[in-house]
């Protein structure tokens, strides 16, 4: 308890020393730790994290017993450590690069549009989607948010039109030469059509997903977009937002998926995910 005590007191005769730029290199080192768990933990990567761990555990294990071969060859292994984590997490780093370059650029432009105009957007997508599960037709349609997605925009055919159901249904008609690519949505309007998207690398995914879903998956896990999918094969619509994939929903449910996320903060307006984790707990339950 005493030692307790004088570490408190000893923290806070420290205090009065602390500069502004030890307070600001206090915060960036957290805010690097903050964002390293939450990479860990949205990805496949703690497995290897903990390898890592284990290994640098043996390694002070054979200082320890003077193991002096086994730490020797440890030691060279170690050396080539930094380049080893770059190959095994380019994945990882070339996604977090991607998130950044797009949210710098879109900090230069308001991405939001006006109530009205986004709620004509959604409601023209879950009429066309319905139209489209009943007669089994596939559709991929990406709504960008902060991260931008120009550079996705560029592998498919520019379009700049209004959203409306007839339009999302004519490019995703089976034999309209867009409909294998997906639409990208910005601010309510269809900016570019047949679109090349990022499969996801995720192989806990459902062996019945087809590539469809994959590369809607893999849009929401290099971006925060909101990926609405219609599957081809059974008609089902889902919705994939930050690496995860929430089938099965009715009209309704799609609708107010799109609002909570597209429309700018209401009271009590809840994330996709926040909303996929609570209906899975009560599912649990």
């Amino acid at each position: 308890m005493e030692e307790m005590f004088r570490s408190i007191q000893d923290f806070f005769s420290l205090l009065p020393t602390l500069r502004v730029v030890d307070v600001l290199d206090i915060l960036l080192v957290a805010f690097l730790i903050y964002k390293g768990i939450s990479l860990i933990r949205s990805t496949n990567a703690a497995r290897i994290v903990g390898l890592i761990v284990a290994f640098l555990l043996f390694m002070w294990l054979t200082n320890i017993l003077q193991m002096r071969t086994i730490g020797w060859i440890m030691r060279q292994i170690l050396e080539l450590g930094l380049i080893a984590l770059v190959i095994i997490f380019q994945p990882e780093l070339r996604r977090g690069m991607e998130r950044i370059g797009g949210k710098t650029v879109h900090t230069f432009r308001d991405t939001r549009s006006p109530l009205s105009e986004m709620e004509l957007a959604i409601s023209q997508t879950v009429n066309a989607c319905e139209i489209m599960s009943e007669g089994k037709v596939g559709a991929l349609i990406v709504f960008e948010r902060s991260v931008s997605l120009e550079e996705y925009e560029k592998s498919g055919t520019q379009v700049e039109a209004k959203l409306s159901s007839e339009l999302l249904r004519n490019i995703f008609f089976p034999k309209a030469a867009l409909h294998d690519g997906a639409v990208i949505v910005r601010d309510g309007r269809i900016a570019a059509a047949g679109c090349v998207l990022p499969l996801t690398a995720n192989r806990n995914l459902s062996s019945d997903l087809g590539t469809r879903h994959r590369a809607g998956v893999g849009m929401s896990e290099v971006s925060d977009a909101v990926v609405v999918i219609v599957s081809e094969e059974t008609g089902t619509i889902s919705v994939a937002i930050g690496g995860m994939l929430k089938r099965h929903l009715a009209p309704q449910t799609l609708e107010k998926l799109l609002r909570m996320e597209l429309i700018p903060d209401q009271d009590g307006r809840k994330t996709v995910r926040q909303w996929i984790e609570q209906h899975l707990k009560r599912k649990e339950k």
